[in-house]
C-alpha cells in the first residue's frame, strides 16, 4: 500500500519521527493553505484554510505498512493527543472515491493520503482564523527567541507555498 504525506510546514524540513521514505516532492495538489495557526512554538504556522487561495503543496512517501499506523504516526509528530477527534486527515483511494484529492492520488498510484489537520488558532482559541492584519500584529508582538523562532518557520516554508499572508508578512517584515 502507498501511503503519502501532504505537507506544507515544518514536516517538510522536520519530520522527525513520521517514516518518510525518500525525498519531499513539490508536485503535490492545490490546497487552500494559509499562515492561521499560532503554534504550540509561538511561531504564526501554516494551516488548511479553507478561504484561501489554493497553492501547490509538497508530499512524501510514508514507510509505514497501513494507513492507521500512518495517521499515528503524524499524530505522534505533531504532538495530537490521542482523544482529540480532529487534527489528522486522511483518504483512503477507493474506485469510489472522488474529488480533486482522489484524481491526484490516481495519477500517480498512491493508495492513501493523510495529512495535519488542526484548524488555525490566534489568542488561543481554537478555530479562529486572524485577519492578515491580527496575523502581523501578532508577529510584531513578539520579541527575542520567540520572535526570531517565528521568523525562521515563515523562512523555512518552502516557497512555492506563495500565500497572501505570507506575501504581507514579507512586505510588512521584511521576513
Amino acid at each position: 500500500m502507498k501511503i503519502v504525506c501532504l505537507g506544507w510546514g515544518s514536516l517538510v524540513w522536520k519530520s522527525g519521527e513520521l517514516p518518510v521514505a525518500g525525498e519531499w516532492h513539490h508536485d503535490g495538489p492545490a490546497l487552500p493553505i494559509e499562515f492561521t495557526r499560532v503554534s504550540d512554538g509561538g511561531e504564526l504556522a501554516t494551516a488548511i484554510c479553507l478561504n484561501a487561495k489554493p497553492v501547490p503543496v509538497l508530499w512524501a512517501t510514508l514507510a509505514t505498512p497501513s494507513l492507521n499506523e500512518a495517521c499515528q504516526a503524524l499524530r505522534k509528530r505533531e504532538g495530537i493527543p490521542e482523544e482529540r477527534v480532529d487534527g489528522v486527515g486522511s483518504l483512503h483511494i477507493t474506485p469510489q472515491t472522488t474529488g480533486v484529492l482522489a484524481d491526484w492520488a490516481r495519477q500517480r498510484g498512491i493508495d492513501a493520503l493523510i495529512w495535519t489537520a488542526l484548524p488555525a488558532r490566534i489568542d488561543s482559541i481554537e478555530g479562529k482564523t486572524p485577519t492578515v492584519e491580527a496575523a502581523i500584529a501578532y508577529l510584531q508582538g513578539l520579541t527575542g527567541e520567540e520572535r526570531e523562532h517565528a521568523k525562521r518557520y515563515i523562512q523555512q516554508v518552502p516557497e512555492q507555498i506563495a500565500t497572501l499572508y505570507r506575501r504581507e508578512i514579507s512586505s510588512t517584515l521584511g521576513w
